[in-house]
């Protein structure tokens, strides 16, 4: 049996996390996976930077900007990868910030269909929504969704 890989190109790091090698370059640009130059410039990474663009992707998926991700994984050395204990400790921290947005996006979707039916779309002069235009005096930016 051959040795396992220590280090994938960019092109090889792409193709097996599935990413763009575009992708991989701005993950590095972005200080959330680390590569090595070769005597020829070409660029190194580690094979722990597959789980962390695992990780990242992941992340990713359930909404956590990139900056936030970036604070995590600041936490490990240039060739570790997350562990499930990371993960775990992670996404604990995000989960008040996750559930906050789901209750957002609950309350957009509520709200959308209901100026739809009267079909004036205009919240200062909306009767049911907005009587006497009042969400203006608490001030700007979209009131109805601010409220807690």
């Amino acid at each position: 049996m051959g040795l396992k890989k220590i280090e994938l190109s960019v092109g090889e790091l792409a193709l097996r996390a599935g990413i763009a090698p575009s992708a991989v370059r701005y993950y590095e640009e972005q200080g959330l996976i680390f590569a090595r130059r070769t005597a020829g410039n070409q660029r190194r990474y580690h094979r722990a930077m597959l789980r962390r663009v695992a990780f990242i992707r992941a992340s990713q998926t359930a909404g956590i900007p990139l900056a936030v991700i970036a604070e995590v994984l600041a936490e490990l050395g240039d060739t570790e990868s997350p562990s499930t204990a990371m993960w775990e400790a992670a996404s604990t921290r995000w989960i008040d910030d996750l559930d906050h947005r789901i209750a957002l996006l609950v309350k957009m979707r509520d709200m959308i269909g209901s100026c739809v039916g009267c079909g004036c779309l205009s919240l200062s002069a909306c009767h049911l929504l907005n009587p006497g235009d009042e969400l203006n005096r608490q001030g700007p930016g979209p009131r109805r969704l601010l409220e807690d």
